[in-house]
């Protein structure tokens, strides 16, 4: 297990920090907002659709073997890319490789999850599960930070170096993980078999499990209204609607961003120190916590508070409401670990990260969409997402309450 975490945090980190690095070089080269929107716009499809695809192959195939040719796919992608730069077009090299690193990534993750339940005692996968969120968030947060450094120091060409260095070593590391694995023998052709395993995920989650397709929709409620609010609504309102000066505005949202980040990390921690203390069944109210939470949130927009004491109840707020969806999303997530048969983790898993993967940008788009529209009643925006929250609050509790 702790070979799978060394794994993650130098695939995490060394992905994070090329998929901010390459967008970067490409708005500085081509001087083009339009076409850096739409090459990073589009770089999530590829993730949500090879999702399903490597739960198929996770559940197939030893997790293992999966993480260690990714990781080798990855460093000779990466040395290829540095052969061809200033060779062909940067525009197109550079959309392929985010399509790849996207695509790898989808492709990835659910080997890394459905490998928990294998390498772990059950008592221990909300534990494990809380440091594998915990690695994802520090990747999300010091990843561009880290290439946004590295960038202006050296530039891209020794990023990209480093990053096929790491990514060969992680690859290295990983042959010596001992991961159990029963794998079955195929008795139709790979199409045939791939089709089957897709229908049997769907029908599972729909059908035979359908409490664990309910919670998925939860999950992907809480991306939708909670997650993207936090990405569009916080820069929107300590930007343009509090009271702040340009340069200070951006100062503080850059600690609001710290702060937020902060509130994931503690939940995840509190998730593995706090294990055996949290029921499934309570789960519900984590997100009840969270709805509450964005009250405050609009009251102070709605009413003349000043800017900083608004800040001030933002930061808190968004904090604690970052902190309580972490740790709900860890315990369904160990759940289904811990639940479902293991050959069906990966595929299901799979479903989970693409229903979750989609929810984000949509909300994303909707939220910039309000926040244009109703730049002068933005409380009402935000007291919409509390409401919204409660109801997946009804539904997860409806849920979880059959379990």
């Amino acid at each position: 297990f702790w070979l799978v975490v060394v794994g993650q945090i130098i695939s995490l980190f060394g992905n994070s920090v090329v998929r901010f690095a390459l967008p970067l070089h490409l708005l500085t080269v081509t001087g083009s907002a339009a076409v850096l929107g739409l090459v990073t716009g589009f770089a999530f499809v590829p993730m949500v659709i090879m999702s399903p695809i490597g739960g198929l192959i996770a559940d197939r195939v030893n997790k293992r073997n999966i993480m260690v040719s990714l990781d080798f796919l990855t460093s000779g992608l990466t040395v290829l890319f540095l052969i061809l730069y200033q060779r062909v077009n940067l525009t197109g090299i550079i959309s392929v490789m985010l399509f790849l690193l996207y695509g790898i990534s989808g492709t990835y993750q659910p080997s890394v999850q459905s490998s928990i339940p294998v390498l772990v005692e059950k008592e221990r996968v909300m534990p494990a599960n809380a440091i594998i969120n915990m690695i994802s968030s520090l990747s999300g947060l010091l990843g561009p930070a880290l290439g946004g450094v590295a960038y202006s120091v050296w530039g891209i060409y020794p990023i990209l170096t480093g990053a096929a260095v790491c990514f060969f070593a992680s690859a290295v590391m990983e042959i010596f993980i001992k991961m159990p694995v029963s794998c079955r023998p195929r008795q139709e052709s790979i199409w045939k078999e791939c089709r089957a395993d897709l229908s049997k995920s769907i029908i599972y989650i729909t059908k035979k499990r359908a409490a664990i397709g309910k919670l998925t929709i939860c999950c992907a409620g809480v991306n939708l209204v909670l997650s993207a609010l936090m990405i569009i609504g916080l820069p929107v309102v300590v930007v343009q609607a509090l009271d702040f000066a340009p340069k200070e505005a951006s100062r503080l949202y850059g600690c609001l961003q710290a702060l937020i980040a902060v509130g994931g990390l503690s939940g995840g921690m509190s998730a593995g120190v706090f294990s055996k203390k949290l029921a499934i069944e309570k789960s519900w109210k984590l997100l009840a916590v969270a709805a509450i939470l964005l009250m405050p949130m609009g009251a102070v927009l709605a009413l003349d508070v000043p800017s900083l004491a608004a800040y001030g109840v933002l930061a808190v707020t968004g904090m604690l409401i970052m902190a309580t969806t972490s740790v709900y999303t860890i315990q369904v997530m160990s759940y289904i670990q811990v639940s479902v048969p293991a050959d069906m983790v990966g595929k299901v898993i799979a479903w989970i990260i693409a229903l979750t993967t989609c929810a984000l940008p949509v909300g994303q788009v909707v939220y910039g969409i309000l926040f244009e529209q109703l730049a002068e009643a933005l409380a009402v925006i935000f007291l919409a997402a509390a409401l919204l929250t409660l109801g997946i609050v009804w539904q997860s509790r409806r849920v979880v309450s059959h379990l």
